[in-house]
């Protein structure tokens, strides 16, 4: 009786040994299935989207952006760090509209980092052709590239960045459409006030050193006067009849962007008797430079 005891309590010992073993195997097995917690190492092109991104991934991802602040898209060569953070990115979320930068490093970027997702965030944007009178652009694309200045547009790509984030992130797919949700209802309230505030000023023209604002003109029923032409600056004829538009339109401000000499902006301004508005349409706060463009136009 006591040898079958022993025996029961020896076999009863394995068996308790053999569960908690399997146990463990399970709880480390479902631990490994557990997504990696790091931030996601994401690229874009200019700072609008570095908001856009941040706005959809919250403290989930850490972005890089190429075309850093202050700077211009058409001439800027990227930084060699830069560069090797790209080389780390999963995804790249181009603009892809045309902008200069990403038809000159768009393929190089790829042979970087040949595994990273590029996610095209201009899918679904009906382009502006470009005007050869009013933008150096194309030479390098049919189109206007700077789709970002219209709320509207925006919204199309925070919801291609959302897409993409998803594609790459999707165990934290949920979390991404709460923020995007959030978001996009900041963009439209933006994008409501502004059509209430512009509602009767259809058919007016804005006066604009860099042609940036064509989508935002078109959104709101504005047109778009550019003093650069073909990316060069006007000559004194040109000037001229530039001044002579905006004194016939009544233009009273001038839009200028930091990445671009004023002296010609403040030149005109000066001949018509109107200000100069430095609005940045590249810079890292989005919904505000789009408010500071709806100030300089009411004002």
């Amino acid at each position: 009786m006591g040898g079958w005891m022993e025996r029961w309590k020896i076999g009863a010992i394995a068996l308790i040994t053999i569960l908690s073993v399997a146990g463990m195997y399970v709880f480390t097995s479902e631990a490994s299935e557990e997504p990696h917690q790091g931030k996601l190492i994401v690229a874009v092109t200019i700072m609008p989207q570095k908001e856009f991104v941040e706005a959809v991934a919250g403290d989930r991802a850490e972005v890089v952006v190429l075309v850093p602040e202050g700077a211009d898209p058409h001439t800027y060569e990227p930084e060699p760090e830069t560069l090797r953070r790209v080389s780390e990115a999963r995804a790249y979320f181009i603009v892809g509209s045309g902008l200069e930068f990403e038809n000159h490093y768009l393929d190089k970027i790829r042979t970087l980092n040949p595994s990273m997702r590029i996610i095209n965030t201009s899918e679904g944007i009906e382009f502006i052709p470009s005007a050869i009178e009013d933008s150096h652009e194309s030479a390098e694309s049919p189109y206007d590239p700077h789709v970002w200045t219209s709320p509207r547009n925006a919204m199309v790509m925070v919801n291609n960045t959302l897409r993409g984030l998803q594609e790459i992130d999707p165990q934290h797919s949920r979390y991404y459409r709460e923020n995007a949700a959030t978001y996009l209802e900041r963009l439209h309230e933006l994008d409501m006030r502004i059509r209430m505030e512009l509602k009767n000023r259809t058919g007016e023209s804005i006066l604009v050193y860099h042609p940036a604002w064509g989508y935002f003109c078109r959104e709101y029923g504005l047109k778009q006067v550019a003093i650069e032409r073909e990316g060069k600056e006007p000559g004194p004829a040109t000037l001229s009849l530039i001044i002579q538009e905006a004194r016939r339109k009544n233009i009273r401000v001038v839009i200028a962007s930091p990445q671009f000499s004023r002296r010609n902006a403040e030149l005109i301004a000066d001949e018509m008797g109107a200000r100069v508005a430095v609005v940045d349409p590249l810079g890292g706060n989005y919904t505000r430079n789009i408010e500071e463009i709806l100030r300089a136009l009411q004002g």
